[in-house]
């Protein structure tokens, strides 16, 4: 029984590095990749991330909440059949091919998929097999607990590595904005009725597969997440909306709970999902574009709008955020001073910094050969430096 189990698991495991999807986002974050690094060389003739960026924190940040999900599904007892994966596939390659990594948050790519199932005539059987026989509280619960995933992450990872960019406000101003494109891959360990494992054990499935035998499936659920940053700090907004995405999913969750014992409720908890998470892009949008800009020049001091990866800049412990007042003893409030304070010692800088506690603190450090000429730190620039060079 046990070798048979095991068995079974390597096949699933196996099945996961056969999945289209799996080899389908290597692409996709490789063309976000191009797209950022066009975008950063625009606006800084250099770029700040490597081309890869995107496809590391895909196939990494999402692999201890993959296990933990997983682990649910199968305390649970969820099962899918076989054509219903193949759907939710489809529906995922699909959305990801807008690039618009929104539209790959649970709640769409999981509830279109439920919507699919629920009206998609019988006579379709033979394309996707016993998609007919799928429970919609099933697909509903699993709904719920990948929103819920999505908010944690957001909140744990989507701030990291944002890519800073400048553009010009309707004022006719340059004005910094961190734009977070992220993609996490949560490997899934689903129930699939047709396969040869059984149980014995009483109290599994919770959501029974009808006494059918089963088999083990892995596959790579994709979660994406798109936010633009221009009124505060990256990881306050984003913390921010991943908080609301997070509560969404707990409010859908407990609806699809409900529907195991009436099926209407997991139609009202996928499209209270839907609406509820296109409502908290709207209302982010709304509140950042009303907001004051918040990287833009400032009269006193300049603010630091990215950190360029193993810089100077970075070595030296300093913050997207803070703002930089003097520089070797010289104050600075545009790039040039910037730039001719640095040459006054070109082997060593001093920096006096007020931090987010609102404290002045110094920070120096000794400049090596090879070392970023300007240690490395990206501010908002006039429009001359803008269009020249990159800081």
């Amino acid at each position: 029984m046990v070798e048979n189990w095991l068995l079974e698991l390597l096949w699933a495991m196996g099945r996961f590095f056969i999945h289209p999807l799996f080899y389908l986002f290597f692409l996709i974050s490789f063309m976000y990749g191009m797209l950022r690094i066009k975008r950063e060389r625009s606006s800084f003739h250099i770029r700040v991330q490597d081309i890869y960026d995107e496809m590391k924190f895909t196939y990494t940040k999402g692999l201890l909440m993959g296990l933990f999900v997983s682990i649910a599904i199968f305390a649970l007892g969820l099962s899918l059949p076989f054509g219903t994966v193949v759907i939710l596939a489809i529906i995922t390659a699909v959305l990801s091919f807008t690039l618009q990594l929104r539209w790959l948050s649970a709640a769409f790519t999981i509830g279109l998929t439920l919507l699919a199932v629920a009206f998609m005539p019988d006579r379709f059987e033979s394309f996707f097999v016993g998609f007919s026989g799928t429970s919609l509280a099933s697909l509903s619960i699993l709904a719920g607990m990948l929103i819920v995933a999505e908010g944690i992450l957001v909140m744990r990872t989507a701030h990291q590595n944002t890519s800073p960019f400048l553009k010009t406000s309707t004022r006719g101003l340059p004005i910094g904005i961190h734009q977070a494109n992220r993609t996490w891959m949560l490997p899934l360990l689903l129930i699939v009725p047709g396969g040869d494992l059984t149980s014995s054990l009483t109290w599994w499935p919770v959501l029974s597969i009808n006494g059918e035998p089963f088999l083990l499936l892995m596959i790579p659920f994709f979660l994406g997440f798109s936010q633009r940053v221009q009124g505060s700090l990256p990881k306050e907004s984003i913390n921010t909306t991943g908080q609301r995405v997070m509560w969404l999913g707990v409010i859908t969750l407990v609806l699809a709970a409900g529907s195991i014992w009436w099926t209407p409720l997991a139609y009202m908890a996928v499209g209270i999902a839907m609406a509820g998470r296109e409502f908290i892009t709207i209302r982010q949008r709304m509140n950042d574009a009303s907001a004051a800009f918040y990287f833009s020049k400032r009269d006193h001091g300049l603010m630091i709008l990215g950190i360029l990866p193993q810089s100077p800049a970075e070595k030296m412990n300093l913050k997207v955020g803070e703002i930089i007042m003097k520089v070797n003893g010289y104050s600075v409030h545009t790039v040039d001073e910037f730039y001719q304070a640095l040459q006054k010692n070109r082997a060593f800088c001093k920096l006096e910094v007020i931090g987010f506690n609102g404290e002045i603190r110094f920070d120096q450090r000794a400049l090596y050969d090879g070392e970023h000429h300007e240690l490395g730190i990206l501010f908002v620039q006039d429009h001359k430096k803008w269009e020249d060079e990159a800081v």
